[in-house]
């Protein structure tokens, strides 16, 4: 079975998000859902920014409502660009918090930053072969 790919991301304010990931990502709107939605084009997978107000119930079985504070997750974004330092400066310019220095790895450089909405991401610049440079061989299954 093949799937797609979709990202969803909820905010609070859904044109300072539009802006925010055109100008720090250089994503365009597709398409726009009413006043309640925004489909941003330009990267692998088309990324959905999705108007929530600060308080809604993030779903029926928590009782955890939406913050925009920053928050952590265990699922973020990973932008992979030609060239990481010029990536952070133009995600800071448009709103973005780095909150961890680039650092350097056998596959590549990243550096850890949030969105002007609370959400983790971060931008990486592959070396080499990426993350093949530090990946083992998968055996073939029997």
């Amino acid at each position: 079975m093949a799937c797609e790919l979709l990202v969803n991301i909820d905010v609070d304010d859904l044109e300072r998000a539009v802006q925010f990931y055109g100008d720090a990502f250089g994503l365009h709107v597709g398409r726009r859902f009413g006043s309640d939605g925004a489909e941003m084009l330009g990267a692998n997978a088309a990324i959905y920014l999705l108007l929530k107000p600060p308080g809604s119930s993030a779903a029926k079985t928590t009782a955890q409502t939406r913050n925009y504070a920053r928050h952590w997750t265990p699922l973020h974004l990973d932008f992979v660009v030609d060239d990481v330092e010029a990536a952070v400066r133009r995600a800071q310019a448009a709103g973005a918090t780095l909150e961890s220095a680039i650092t350097g790895h056998d596959w590549g450089r990243i550096a850890l930053l949030s969105d002007p909405f609370g959400h983790g991401l971060c931008i990486l610049q592959f070396v080499g072969r990426g993350y093949d440079e530090i990946a083992s061989a998968t055996p073939a299954p029997e």
